[in-house]
C-alpha cells in the first residue's frame, strides 16, 4: 500500500510550518522585516555583541546566511559591526537603540502570531503541543543521514 504523506504528522508539521512562515512574514513586513531577521535581534537582545560564527551557530545556519542578514539589519540601522578587542580578526555585532526598540515590536507581533496560531487550544493543549514539538525537534535535530536506511518503512504505516 502507497504511502498516505497527506496524512502524516510530518507533513501536518511542514504545512503549518509554511502557514506560520507566510503569517509570520505578513506581521514582520509591517514592521520592515523579514522572516529570520527578528530572531537574529531577539538574540542579541538576549545576548549582546555576539561573533558572526555565534549567530551562526545560534541560528543553525550558514555563516554567509548570517553575513547576509547582519548586512541587511546594518543597513537599516538595527545593528553594527565592530571589530573585537580581544581578537581583531572577529567581528562582534551589536544592537543599536534602533535595534533594541525594534525587539519590542518583534516581541508584539510574536505575541499576535502565537494567539492567531493557537486559537481554540486551551492550555493544556498548548501545553502538550509545546511538548510534543521539543520532542520532534530533538529528534529531528539528533538525526544524521547515515541511519535512515535502517528504518525505511517505519513511519505512516
Amino acid at each position: 500500500m502507497a504511502f498516505n504523506f497527506k496524512k502524516s504528522v510530518t507533513f501536518r508539521l511542514a504545512q503549518a510550518a509554511k502557514a506560520h512562515r507566510s503569517r509570520a512574514g505578513t506581521h514582520l513586513a509591517r514592521i520592515g522585516l523579514h522572516p529570520g531577521q527578528e530572531t537574529v535581534l531577539k538574540i542579541l537582545a538576549d545576548v549582546d555583541g555576539q561573533t558572526m560564527s555565534q549567530l551562526a551557530t545560534t541560528l543553525a545556519v550558514q555563516p554567509p546566511t548570517v553575513t547576509k542578514m547582519v548586512t541587511r539589519l546594518s543597513a537599516q540601522g538595527f545593528l553594527r559591526r565592530a571589530t573585537s578587542e580581544a581578537d581583531g580578526r572577529l567581528a562582534r555585532v551589536f544592537l543599536t537603540d534602533e535595534g533594541r526598540a525594534l525587539v519590542e515590536t518583534v516581541d508584539t507581533s510574536w505575541k499576535r502570531l502565537e494567539r492567531e496560531a493557537l486559537v481554540g487550544l486551551d492550555e493544556k493543549d498548548r501545553k502538550k503541543l509545546r511538548k510534543l514539538l521539543r520532542q520532534v525537534e530533538k529528534n529531528l535535530g539528533s538525526r544524521r543521514g547515515d541511519d535512515l536506511d535502517a528504518e525505511d518503512g517505519e513511519a505512516g504505516e
